[in-house]
């Protein structure tokens, strides 16, 4: 394994990693989000305009073109950057390099209109189901009057008054000011790599040093919302509180607690409690979400409408034991591994370690986040886990149930 960090002569950070005996290449190009006040939906609309045509090729042209080449292209929004992603045969890396630099330098961001009906119906397909519904009503409430708290409810409200001059504002801004990282990871020469970025993106608007800095979302209350669903079936909760992210020095242990308290499946303290003893839950998990500026630490069930607060209380329960009593060298032990088998689960291929080294360096962690994570993981005890559950199980939090 060949691993090499340059930067491109505008100041891009790339990293290439050498993946031999591998038939596809990948490559991920990250843009920092550096203006959040906009528009809510403004850049969801952009992202998705990205394959409507360039000035080159027509959204026709740009699709057959990909489809004969067996080329994945995908453009997502973040809620910290612009994620821009191809992943192709080592042999037709020129023709993908190509088609990327024409979708990033010229697209025309035509058919607005009908890119902007057909997201709207998509989103209103999505809140029909209960748990986007419910996990949306979580995000709007858990981050009010900030960029992470803009839900597809909060999109679908704005998207009326998006304007295709917002969308090329976005754009613009997403060029002309941000943070710019490539992670290449493939089977091809360095030398030839490098020397193609330059030449294709070495004259792209320079990429900047430090991230700025963005209002960081607070939480000082405690907040249930509710939402009413007359054709739910069953009833579906989520709790969750604002706790360190992977920049701070709890990350670590916080992450660890997530997979002790119900992101491990069947051995997980929640589902073997509230599903497996008290037959509460379809389903039931914890989740530890990260982004850049703030994470959230949530818990979330699918029970029957009669068993709401019951398995609010379940989730007292559990919480106030990791709070009382530590946990045992083994369960920490089996936690750990649990840990360190999913991320190298989660980062099997070229495409998934592209786009993994790439996420980790726009948000300024580095591209060898994950290494240095790895050791910090192995030295947590027993006693920082019940000081962080102490710490951050307080009495600020949102819960967000949709019942029928």
């Amino acid at each position: 394994m060949d691993k090499k960090k340059f930067n491109l002569k505008n100041n891009i950070e790339v990293l290439y990693k050498r993946n031999e005996n591998t038939p596809r290449v990948a490559l991920c190009f990250n843009l920092s989000l550096n203006d959040p006040v906009p528009n809510p939906g403004d850049y969801s609309l952009m992202t998705r305009l990205f394959l409507q045509g360039t000035k080159n090729r027509s959204a026709e042209q740009l699709a057959e073109e990909l489809d004969r080449y067996a080329i994945e292209f995908t453009s997502e929004l973040k809620l910290d950057y612009l994620k821009l992603k191809f992943v192709c045969l080592n042999e037709d890396f020129d023709k993908a390099l190509e088609i990327f630099e024409d979708i990033i330098k010229n697209s025309t961001f035509e058919d607005f209109d009908k890119e902007k009906n057909k997201l709207i119906g998509e989103i209103q397909a999505q809140l029909d189901s209960p748990r986007a519904k419910v996990v949306d009503n979580f995000y709007r409430n858990l981050y009010p009057n900030h960029h992470y708290g803009y839900t597809n409810t909060v999109i679908l409200e704005n998207l009326p008054n998006v304007t295709r001059e917002h969308v090329l504002r976005g754009y613009n801004t997403f060029i002309n000011n941000s943070k710019k990282v490539i992670a290449f990871v493939g089977d091809l020469d360095f030398e030839d790599v490098k020397e193609k970025l330059n030449q294709r993106f070495g004259d792209l608007p320079a990429s900047i040093t430090e991230l700025p800095a963005l209002k960081v979302p607070v939480l000082n209350e405690t907040k249930t919302v509710e939402i009413n669903k007359p054709d739910a079936n069953q009833a579906h909760i989520i709790q969750g509180w604002l706790v360190d992210t992977a920049s701070q020095q709890d990350y670590p242990v916080l992450a660890l607690m997530n997979i002790i308290l119900g992101a491990s499946g069947l051995s997980s303290r929640l589902f073997l409690e509230l599903r497996d003893k008290k037959g509460l839950a379809y389903v039931v998990r914890s989740s530890y979400d990260v982004a850049r500026l703030r994470a959230n630490f949530s818990i979330y069930i699918a029970t029957e409408p009669k068993n709401i607060e019951v398995s609010l209380n379940g989730f007292k329960e559990e919480i106030e034991k990791l709070k009382k009593e530590l946990v045992s060298v083994e369960e920490l032990e089996n936690a750990k591994n649990n840990l360190i088998g999913k991320w190298a689960f989660s980062q099997e291929d070229n495409n998934q370690q592209a786009a993994t080294l790439a996420h980790y360096a726009i948000t300024g962690l580095g591209f060898d986040f994950n290494e240095q994570a790895k050791q910090k993981i192995k030295s947590v005890t027993p006693d920082q886990i019940k000081e962080c559950a102490n710490k951050y199980f307080n009495d600020k939090y949102v819960v967000s149930i949709i019942k029928p």
